[in-house]
């Protein structure tokens, strides 16, 4: 029986004309054990898939079984119990408290069960041996450089014994060492007998993995198993081979986008408008009133009257 057994699984988000379909009608199941990385154009549906996996957001159609059970419409509060025993989270951006020391972050899910300080202090300081971190436990996060931060966040996953690590980019802010240090860490995970699901856009990584799934629009559209220490054949053709974009579709795009733009349209450049003011009226002579005007010839008729 699988560990993780998704069912024609669906998420939409919105409603109306916004509604977003993120999975359509996913069919997955994991077996107890597996290294599985899932790699995709961003959009593609991915870290809606380990929300789901992880029970972090429900499915809107389909079932979600993990080892058996159908967990998806357990209520918030059951779901949370599951979550907190059974699997940890490795994220991108680490999401460690900054206010808390990294002992602390470490044994805070601890403190949900109920542990006493002492027994999870312990426990945190024996964990944070294992990644190679006890010398930072009174370190603060900001004191951390980015590989130490992620191994505290792994240390933190690891906590509670999960079966599952959900890792999403777990590698995405960090230079090539300390992504093989990351990288390695989850190795041995592995191999202790975990479930380890991988978020990741680096071809590289996928040698860790026994199994790759390829999505894109929210559906698997591949699924290669592979050698661990050997490059998925899929990520290979599709990071390194890459077809080059031609002119025309350059131009089709464009011309897409101004059509469904509103207000994008060309148009001639419109004439410039003549300023209003008031008409302008000519100068009157001093002394006459408005209106007056002098007939041709009177000037001189009136010289020729003075001389008589």
């Amino acid at each position: 029986m699988a560990l993780i057994e998704l069912q024609e699984v669906s998420k939409l988000y919105g409603f109306g004309d916004a509604t977003v379909l993120a999975l359509d009608e996913v069919i997955l199941s994991v077996d107890k054990g597996e290294f599985v990385a899932v790699m995709g154009p961003s959009g593609s549906g991915k870290t809606t898939l380990m929300n789901v996996i992880g029970l972090l957001d429900r499915p809107t159609h389909g079932s979600y079984l993990l080892d058996g059970r159908n967990v998806a419409r357990r209520r918030p509060n059951q779901q949370a119990k599951v979550r907190r025993d059974r699997i940890g989270f490795v994220f991108q951006s680490y999401n460690l408290l900054a206010r808390l020391s990294v002992l602390e972050n470490v044994a805070l899910p601890l403190a949900y069960k109920g542990m006493t300080p002492v027994r999870r202090q312990k426990r945190a300081s024996d964990i944070l041996e294992l990644v190679g971190l006890r010398d930072r436990e009174y370190f603060m996060p900001r004191q951390l450089s980015g590989g130490q931060a992620q191994r505290v966040a792994i240390a933190r996953a690891l906590i509670n014994k999960p079966s599952i690590i959900i890792a999403d980019e777990p590698t995405g802010n960090l230079d090539s060492t300390d992504s093989k240090v990351v990288m390695e860490l989850l190795a041995d995970i592995h191999r202790q007998g975990n479930t380890i699901l991988l978020v990741t856009h680096n071809p590289e990584l996928t040698r860790y993995a026994n199994r790759v799934i390829y999505m894109h629009d929210g559906m698997i559209v591949g699924d290669e198993q592979t050698a661990i220490g050997n490059m998925a054949k899929g990520a290979r053709r599709t990071h390194f081979q890459r077809r080059k974009v031609t002119d025309d579709e350059i131009v089709e795009g464009v011309s897409a986008l101004m059509r469904d733009v509103p207000g994008k349209e060309l148009a001639s450049k419109p004439k410039k408008k003549a300023k209003r003011g008031r008409p302008r009226t000519k100068k009157r002579p001093v002394g006459r009133p408005a209106g007056h005007r002098l007939k041709a010839g009177s000037r001189q008729r009136r010289e020729k009257a003075k001389k008589r």
